[in-house]
């Protein structure tokens, strides 16, 4: 009930700023027409009145004598500058709201709103394929912002419909229910025979038809939204740079920066128009990158420039399309960071090239922070404390959450990263949270 109240507030707001907005449009143009017309036939009138005017006031200067004449002043008054009346802009709905749930929230559902995890970890469970008491008492424990599932939690359109459902009930505060759904073989949801299927990215690309990515996005996000899933780990940026690769392979559309441009805004708007929130993925790119993130360390030795002219491009062309989420991957940048941090640790790509240079100002996710190219080298509480510093939102997956949550916690009692820092983050997840109510 609060929920339907907030989006019908937030639409009479919106509604007011509208008709306001066209009211004032209007009155400007008539008043510009008026202005014009008064300026054309007064410059014809004008004209004339002024030399007529000169002329009286020549032969009545004539006429007056000598001494009258220096009593006879005109005074002119300097024109009254005019200052146009500034009307102020009515406060967005979205922030009020936005920072009101933020100000009633604990310090411990602060941090716990960063982690977007598996159910599994929530609950310490092994599998989860329903949510009950046990998802209801972890999500009163940990709030956090987003769960992720996998092939293992689906069995049935009854089962899955039933699981999202409750843990959306459960959770105090808007959830991220998210999938990994690109389409082809990478579906966790139409892999299990609960979807209509999709060709892959790579068919897609290879077909050259920026109209099917859009078609896919919408056949994908409508099943999606239809088992209350609200977030799809999709489509994938990455431009296969290195020709045939073995990692990526059909989920990518292609080799081409500018096909791969239009295929992603195709398909973000297509999950757009069917409810579902987008993340544009693995940022800047591993279509160049020589090993699996999955197993260890994988490094592209491009530069900065050369990342910025090609691999760059398709996450630019998300974001412009409305792209919910960008996911930064661990591939490292060595001639772009100096050295091998991965790139999701990286305050010289998140900050730097993505939030700076390039001016986007939506959720940074991690990719799975339980990868071999994270674990091999950090801890669970490390990589988040570290993928904070440099500016990520959310936390995918960390290898061990209790870990790292309290990792987190403990960096915040330390002042290592502030609360406001936290609130930052939080600001920018709710309102992708509540902007599609606001539109």
């Amino acid at each position: 009930m609060e929920g339907n109240n907030l989006e019908n507030e937030l639409w009479e707001r919106r509604e007011y700023r509208r008709k306001r907005r066209v009211r004032n449009q209007i009155m400007v143009t008539v008043t510009t027409v008026l202005l014009l017309a008064v300026l054309i036939t007064g410059g014809v009138f004008g004209v004339k009145y002024l030399v007529g005017l000169s002329a009286e006031r020549e032969e009545e200067t004539e006429a007056l004598p000598e001494e009258n004449l220096a009593e006879e002043q005109i005074t002119v008054e300097a024109p009254t500058e005019y200052v146009e009346e500034s009307q102020e802009e009515a406060p967005d709905p979205l922030d009020e709201i936005v920072d009101g749930i933020i100000s009633g929230m604990s310090l411990e559902d602060k941090i716990a709103g960063l982690f977007f995890i598996t159910p599994e970890a929530l609950t310490d469970t092994a599998q989860v394929i329903q949510a009950g008491n046990v998802t209801s008492e972890k999500l009163m424990e940990y709030a956090v912002g987003g769960l992720i599932y996998f092939s293992q939690n689906i069995q049935s359109e009854d089962q899955l419909s039933e699981m999202l459902n409750n843990t959306l009930t459960y959770s105090k505060y808007p959830i991220f229910l998210g999938v990994d759904e690109e389409g082809g073989e990478h579906s966790r949801v139409a892999g299990m025979g609960l979807g209509e299927p999709v060709d892959s990215m790579g068919s897609i690309g290879a077909a050259g038809d920026e109209q099917k990515a859009y078609e896919a996005g919408v056949v994908i996000g409508s099943y999606l939204a239809g088992y209350r899933f609200n977030t799809d780990f999709a489509p994938v940026a990455d431009v296969l740079l290195a020709g045939e690769d073995p990692i990526l392979g059909e989920r990518s559309f292609g080799s081409d920066a500018e096909m791969v441009s239009g295929m992603v805004a195709g398909y973000v708007n297509g999950l757009r128009d069917a409810g579902i929130y987008s993340c544009v993925k693995h940022f800047p790119g591993l279509g160049n990158a020589d090993a699996d993130t999955h197993e260890g360390m994988a490094v592209n030795e491009r530069t900065r420039e050369e990342i910025l002219a090609a691999e760059v491009l398709p996450f630019l062309a998300g974001i412009e399309a409305g792209a919910d989420f960008v996911m930064v991957s661990h591939v490292s940048l060595p001639n772009v960071t100096g050295d091998n941090t991965p790139s999701s640790l990286s305050d010289t790509v998140i900050t730097g090239i993505l939030r700076d240079e390039l001016g986007y100002d939506g959720i940074v996710i991690t990719d799975a922070l339980d990868m071999g190219a994270i674990t091999a080298y950090h801890t669970s509480a490390e990589a988040c404390v570290k993928a904070l510093q440099a500016g990520a939102d959310m936390l995918l997956m960390p290898e061990d959450f209790k870990e790292a949550y309290a990792g987190v916690w403990q960096a915040v009692d330390e002042g290592i990263i502030s609360e406001a820092r936290i609130e930052d983050s939080l600001r920018r997840i709710y309102r992708v949270k509540y902007e599609q109510a606001a539109e």
